[in-house]
């Protein structure tokens, strides 16, 4: 809320507002440049992996090989869903959107945790740890009992992408399959003070126990102006359905006065520097499944879309057609999501607590002005 003249000012959304200081990200839109605690996503797309990357958004640093080797095996060995929480998962009716069982699910594994309630920065370093590993195995099992399918047990040996992969689909991806979501989960694991970053430190801010802070990211993120845009790509690839129907398509969108999804961004007035990353994957899955056919829509769209309305793609574009090539359904693309920003929203929940202080805004009013109350017989 601003003050102008002596009149408050609401700032809707809060566009502009600094809510916090932070070293976890920073977002450049000016320029497309994004930082992981400084590190080029660049680089860590190319070079570093997810546990590394996970490593460094809760600690600050890069890992050194002991140290690597030993957050890798900590993830590795809390991929397991306590028995009371796979218990709930399955009395779920199996028409229930997945974002709503996870969320309810991340909540019942803080009934599950007998320390819950413990915020000591090591105790909640080693939820995060938990939270990390158990995410994704969580999403896989809801995926699988939905369609009739028994939840598969996590492969120690299996990195966290691979081993994501696996209970998942039920077989050992290949290493273009390993690598593409072992880049999806790097490339969405942070994006500074987004609406779910932001719901979780609110939330955490109060000192509640970390699961409440991150079922609130989930709540957040399950909404459709937050995550969910890649699954409306999916579906105009599919309206589409051939390179030849790019054009009809984009005029009718543009008719309608409809929206591009997977186009332009709320911070990025450039190119979204991860698009690049997922459009080069889907091109090399695509030809590895020998099913070229949603890239090169992809490519088609994006080049008409650009020339329409001269706008870029994000992050979303091409995750929808490399996603599909993995074999993961729309229906958990915004889990997917969840499954990779858990890294950043724990991170946030650390920095908020090691200097905290309850978040509590003003909301400008714009009510009636004070009235006199009539007894309910005179109304």
């Amino acid at each position: 809320m601003e003050v102008l003249k002596g009149k408050s000012v609401s700032t809707k959304g809060l566009k502009g507002i600094i809510a916090a200081d932070s070293s976890i990200c920073k977002v450049n839109g000016l320029e497309g440049r994004l930082m992981y605690r400084g590190y080029n996503i660049h680089e860590l797309a190319e070079h570093s992996s997810f546990e590394e990357v996970s490593y460094l958004l809760l600690k600050g640093e890069l890992p050194n090989t002991e140290q690597l080797a030993t957050f890798s095996k900590m993830l590795a060995d809390s991929r397991e869903i306590p028995a009371s929480t796979l218990e709930l998962i399955k009395s779920f009716p199996q028409d229930i959107p997945p974002m709503t069982a996870l969320r309810t699910a991340i909540s019942a594994l803080g009934m599950a945790d007998h320390d819950a309630e413990n915020n000591d920065p090591e105790a909640n370093f080693e939820k995060s740890i938990d939270l990390i590993a158990r995410l994704s195995s969580v999403i896989a099992a809801i995926h699988r009992i939905r369609h009739g399918q028994e939840p598969l047990a996590p492969k120690p040996e299996l990195s966290h992408a691979g081993n994501y992969m696996w209970q998942l689909n039920g077989r050992d991806p290949s290493a273009d399959e390993t690598k593409a979501m072992d880049l999806i989960l790097i490339l969405h694991a942070e994006h500074g003070l987004n609406a779910s970053t932001f719901a979780a430190r609110v939330i955490i801010a109060t000192l509640t126990d970390i699961y409440s802070a991150v079922t609130g990211a989930i709540g957040a993120l399950k909404g459709p102006l937050h995550g969910g845009a890649n699954v409306e790509v999916l579906k105009a690839l599919h309206k589409i359905d051939d390179v030849a129907n790019v054009a009809k398509f984009v005029e009718g969108v543009r008719e309608s006065k409809g929206k591009f999804m997977g186009f332009g961004h709320a911070v990025y007035q450039v190119e979204d520097p991860r698009a690049a990353h997922l459009k080069e994957l889907s091109r090399r899955l695509g030809i590895e499944k020998r099913e070229t056919k949603w890239y090169d829509i992809s490519i088609e769209l994006e080049s008409q879309v650009k020339e329409a309305i001269n706008k870029n793609c994000n992050v979303d574009f091409y995750s929808a057609s490399l996603q599909h090539y993995m074999g993961i359904p729309g229906d958990i693309f915004t889990c997917i999501f969840a499954a990779s920003r858990i890294s950043g929203w724990c991170a946030h929940i650390l920095e908020q607590l090691s200097n905290n202080k309850i978040i509590r805004p003003s909301a400008n009013y714009i009510g009636s002005e004070e009235r006199t109350y009539v007894p309910v017989s005179e109304r």
